[in-house]
């Protein structure tokens, strides 16, 4: 009997392909990075690196241009009394472009809950205690609703909260009838809505509450967005929201709480802006939205969402706090600080676009 074709033996076909393939063992690229590649890699997997370095560089010219006086306890501790505001606001802001988002109303909801802060106390009487726990969970409110109308409705954020603004923005001078709480009345009257302007000394340094909220507090986000579950997913959701879906991450869930989480912090910054400037007016604080979204860009945070550190935003706010005072102890026109604050921003952002290529 003869020896079946291999046609009717598909298997032989298979054995004689394999005793014909290849035996080389697979080898994969092992070309060394160059020295520019690796800095590359180094800034992609440390997004504060950048603003640190930044910042480094910004103390050293300014003290070699000033020497002493700038380098004293009282100098460098004042700088951190400037960017308190804009660090505990910046935090707020940084929890919502991490998420690929942007609030336009983190600067109208912290004047208002500080309004909301003083009017309790002084129009209706309210225990000062109170009339607090009253301006923070308006701006909770105010954060829901942003929150809300970008998770459940799919507005733009950035429409969103533009529209929050001149609602917000009118409402508080609405309210307050453009009417200023003096200092001197709730030194006497609510001593406990100015807590946050109190200083202590620390040697030289002169620190104030509001100071050391602004660390703990970042100190704080630092470790939850770092070290916690929750953290990471605000990562994935900024990175990919439909894989964060995929992955178990209740996304709109995550967007409601983020933007909730950052007006709360607003209504905190609104009660360290009283301590700060003494009194409560409805006029300060304006241009706070843009100032944080500044400390945000500067400290190395990409817009499009996912990346970037909390640590960022305070060296970003740090660093336009020594070029503000650092120009001004020099003598120069106000003016030359918006300008070279401008081309930091640019290049931030240029740099940024530098670095993601990487994980392009």
């Amino acid at each position: 009997m003869s020896e079946p074709q291999a046609a009717t033996k598909p298997h032989l076909e298979y054995e004689n392909v394999l005793s014909q393939s290849s035996k080389q063992v697979a080898s994969f690229d092992t070309n060394d990075k160059t020295l520019l590649q690796k800095f590359q890699h180094f800034l992609h997997s440390s997004p504060a690196a950048v603003p640190l370095i930044v910042l480094i560089l910004s103390l050293i010219v300014f003290g070699i241009v000033l020497g002493g006086k700038f380098f004293s306890a009282f100098t460098l501790t004042l700088i951190l009394q400037q960017v308190a505001i804009v660090g505990i606001v910046g935090a707020a802001q940084t929890l919502v472009i991490l998420t690929a988002g942007i609030d336009l109303s983190v600067g109208a909801i912290m004047v208002l809950s500080s309004v909301i802060m003083g009017q309790f106390t002084f129009r209706y009487g309210l225990p000062a205690p109170v009339s607090i726990l009253c301006g923070l969970g308006v701006g909770a409110l105010c954060g829901f609703i942003n929150g809300w109308l970008v998770a459940r409705m799919k507005l733009p954020p950035f429409i969103v909260t533009l529209g929050m603004w001149q609602i917000v923005l009118a409402s508080n001078f609405l309210y307050s009838a453009n009417e200023t709480i003096r200092s001197q009345d709730i030194s006497a009257q609510a001593p406990l809505l100015q807590f946050f302007g109190e200083s202590l000394r620390v040697g030289g340094a002169v620190l104030t509450y509001g100071v050391v909220v602004m660390v703990l507090l970042v100190a704080v986000l630092w470790y939850v967005l770092n070290r916690t579950a929750w953290g990471r997913h605000l990562y994935a959701v900024g990175d990919d929201p439909d894989a964060a879906e995929l992955a178990g991450v209740n996304v709109k869930k995550m967007l409601v709480a983020v933007y909730t989480l950052s007006g709360l912090i607003c209504a905190l910054a609104g009660w360290v802006l009283i301590g700060r400037i003494g009194s409560v007016s409805p006029t300060a604080g304006q241009f706070a939205n843009i100032e944080s979204i500044t400390a945000v860009v500067i400290g190395g945070l990409s817009l499009f969402g996912g990346r970037g550190s909390i640590m960022g935003m305070l060296f970003g706010a740090l660093i336009v706090g020594v070029f503000s005072l650092g120009l001004r102890l020099v003598g120069t026109d106000p003016q030359w600080t918006y300008l070279l604050i401008g081309v930091l921003i640019i290049s931030a952002v240029a740099i940024d676009q530098w670095i993601r290529k990487v994980a392009g």
